[in-house]
């Protein structure tokens, strides 16, 4: 499993309080923004593209508000993403709704909630089962 991570300008330091996280909890983390200054649509977007080449692959966009950016990768056909701000809600989506990808917002979250946050989101998996029924009408609609 890789972690694409991206942020605009905004998230840039909460993003990479996050991957340091992640890296030092030993995941493979590649931040597909590093030394650039993306507008929250390109940054997304990047992270997006990166995710959807392995099945294995898993996102984290930072943007200030998270809402931006999830609003871009939902718009892209087959990306299940979550606006999250909260530990469990990071660690349901994967669980339940098969979410490779999660948006936060840096005017939302502190540090300690944002490596929380990763951490669940990382760490959680699919149970399948009823929740497909779901995940498949979620694929159908873009």
């Amino acid at each position: 499993m890789t972690i694409f991570i991206g942020s605009d300008v905004a998230g840039q330091r909460l993003k990479d309080v996050v991957k340091t996280f992640l890296k030092e909890n030993n995941h493979d983390v590649v931040d597909v923004t590093e030394g650039k200054e993306l507008d929250f649509v390109d940054s997304t977007l990047a992270v997006v593209h990166e995710v959807q080449k392995n099945d294995d692959n898993l996102g984290i966009a930072v943007d200030a508000y998270g809402a931006g950016s999830f609003i871009v990768a939902t718009k892209v056909k087959g990306m299940i993403a979550a606006e999250v701000s909260d530990e469990r809600s990071a660690y349901m989506t994967r669980s339940h709704n098969n979410a490779c990808m999660i948006t936060m917002g840096s005017e939302i979250v502190g540090d300690t909630l944002a490596k929380n946050i990763a951490k669940e989101f990382v760490n959680g998996h699919y149970d399948g089962g009823r929740h497909q029924i779901r995940v498949d009408m979620l694929n159908k609609m873009c």
